[in-house]
């Protein structure tokens, strides 16, 4: 390499830390945060929900203590509503010069942290609604002494179970049965577990959010 390819190398401009476009990366990363977040969210509701009301038909008495599922699906919008307002405040406005202080580096940080909690929301979200479809169902079918294979004797389902109003301590008691608890005690750890990675990915999305990189106002 000569001293002309030198100079020619030295003359070239190092590309923009802080391109105009690096606003659109950065909410990106708001909008990935608040949607998937909340599409996980109502996917663990709808799961969780329609197996709620399918057993609540029977035995009201325990929609309140089945209603879990639902609740933890809602609080991981929550996460992602967090998330999202505290990048949507990280992203200064544009100076009256229009100069662009909002770098590239910062904007990916703000993609990955809203990556994170968004994706982190929607996988739990979808943990939380097939488990609570399944355990609040199977606390139900245990309530109503119901077989998922019933024999010949048996298969007359929640035909040949007494209406909780017309007598029977054993169908309108439904959460002091033995069975019906250790149900729901596992059905509860799995939940705890599966709200547990929506945590892991707020947690990790608010320390990558605190990254950032500032070109000051002398950017174009």
């Amino acid at each position: 390499m000569d001293a002309e390819d030198i100079r020619f190398l030295e003359s070239m401009e190092a590309p923009p830390l802080c391109p105009s476009w690096a606003v659109s990366i950065g909410y990106l990363g708001v909008v990935s945060a608040a949607c998937l977040s909340n599409w996980g969210s109502a996917w663990g509701t709808w799961k969780s929900g329609t197996s709620l009301v399918h057993t609540g038909i029977r035995h009201p008495g325990s929609v309140m203590k089945n209603v879990i599922p639902v609740v933890m699906a809602g609080v991981i919008g929550i996460y992602g509503l967090i998330v999202a307002v505290i990048l949507a405040e990280s992203i200064p406005t544009p100076g009256k010069g229009r100069n662009n202080e909002y770098s590239i580096y910062t904007a990916m940080a703000h993609l990955a942290a809203g990556l994170c909690c968004g994706i982190s929301g929607l996988a739990a979200g979808g943990c939380i609604g097939i488990v609570g479809d399944a355990g609040v169902r199977a606390v139900g079918y245990r309530a109503s002494s119901i077989s998922l294979f019933p024999s010949n004797a048996s298969s007359g389902g929640y035909s040949s179970i007494p209406d909780s109003d017309t007598g029977g301590d054993a169908v309108d008691d439904v959460s002091g049965s033995d069975d019906q608890n250790k149900l729901f005690v596992g059905m509860l750890i799995m939940l705890i577990f599966s709200e547990a990675l929506a945590l892991y990915g707020l947690i990790v999305a608010l320390i990558v959010s605190q990254h950032s990189y500032s070109c000051g106002e002398s950017s174009v």
